[in-house]
């Protein structure tokens, strides 16, 4: 691959799921000698100064979401719906004088809807071609899907990260519906896999509980407090990660309870597999990265946003995982009981759907 060759790329400012998916793809890019550019806001360039240094960062903010306390979050979103429009033709247009400015090749969207360029290559990448509503209105799906395939038409590619057929991690989300013929499976996307072998020994019960936060304000200090009381009588310690790599890294401790805003990759996967017990939310990139450690944990979605209820019920139907509602939360936790539902082969198929997906994107059009 040509060295001279410059990827810009995009993740969605939602937390940090979004970018920390784009970790191994820029890490493997890196490999085959491209030349990679972050765009993204500063959480997220904080990230990835931390996980992969040496790259080139463009502060390049996107549309960010927060939560409501009060309405449920699909229609605290659908309400921000104008202000995701305006950004995306925002971004759209900056986008021209960032290609001009630093010549880029290809560009690399997760989730943000106006980086397509009809003069050089763009990929979409995505899990959820079809936006899940509420199940009252999900005879209204076909709509959001038409506007979806109208945007993944609009670039060179659209990538999902997921595996194709019925061994899958995102259910209706990207299957059972008629894709685009430039969407392209590239497997399971994990930043664990770019730091080496993973043990397979485990403490067993003596281990430590792992709870991982995600996700935007306020639910993830509402999920914070809310296990905080659970767990802090816990005969066993407790460690939270906070998922903030812009605030400081020194642990507060409490009780048996150890609060982490941020660890390196390689430190948090120490935490994970030496895990006792997991809580975590069900966003799709931390399902992702367990999945890629052999992890098995307890979901909590969050309240309202149905992609992540849907995955949360999905996944616990399909006996990979085990999930319970927010409210329903109580002293009386039940961890799963047994090991991942998932086949050991799982991360070879998505190496080699990743690898074929790569050399499509380098092929000079």
């Amino acid at each position: 691959m040509n060295k001279s060759r410059n990827i810009l790329i995009c993740p969605l400012q939602w937390g940090l799921g979004h970018a920390g998916r784009m970790i191994p793809l820029a890490a493997r890019l890196r490999e085959l000698n491209y030349n990679i550019f972050i765009g993204s806001g500063e959480e997220q360039l904080s990230f990835f100064r931390r996980e992969l240094p040496g790259l080139n960062y463009i502060n390049f903010k996107g549309f960010s979401p927060v939560y409501s306390r009060i309405l449920p979050q699909y229609v605290s979103l659908f309400l921000k719906t104008p202000v995701l429009i305006f950004h995306s033709f925002l971004e759209h247009f900056r986008l021209k004088r960032i290609i001009r400015e630093h010549s880029i090749d290809i560009v690399i969207s997760d989730n943000r809807f106006g980086l397509w360029n009809k003069k050089i290559r763009t990929v979409y990448i995505t899990h959820m071609p079809r936006i899940p509503f509420p199940r009252p209105f999900r005879f209204l799906e076909f709509i959001g899907i038409i506007l979806h395939r109208s945007i993944i038409k609009k670039y060179s590619l659209c990538f999902i990260p997921d595996l194709p057929g019925d061994n899958n991690l995102s259910g209706r989300l990207s299957h059972d519906l008629k894709l685009p013929g430039n969407t392209r499976h590239i497997g399971i996307l994990s930043r664990f896999t770019i730091q080496g072998p993973v043990s397979t020994q485990k403490p067993g019960d003596q281990g430590h509980v792992t709870v991982i936060l995600s996700g935007p304000e306020p639910q993830r200090s509402i999920l914070k407090t809310k296990l905080y009381a659970l767990l802090r009588d816990n005969k066993a310690p407790v460690i939270f990660l906070g998922g903030r790599p812009d605030l400081q890294t020194e642990p507060e401790v409490s009780d048996n309870i150890t609060y982490f805003n941020h660890l390196p990759a390689e430190e948090m996967k120490e935490i994970i597999t030496g895990s006792s017990r997991i809580i975590t939310r069900s966003g799709y990139t931390t399902i992702m990265e367990l999945i890629s450690l052999s992890c098995n944990a307890l979901l909590v979605p969050t309240p309202g946003q149905t992609e992540q209820e849907y995955l949360a019920e999905y996944l616990t139907r399909n006996g990979w995982f085990t999930s319970v509602l927010q409210k329903k939360l109580d002293s009386r936790i039940s961890f799963p009981s047994s090991g991942p539902g998932w086949t050991d082969d799982i991360m070879q198929q998505s190496k080699d759907l990743l690898e074929k997906a790569l050399r499509e994107l380098s092929e000079e059009k």
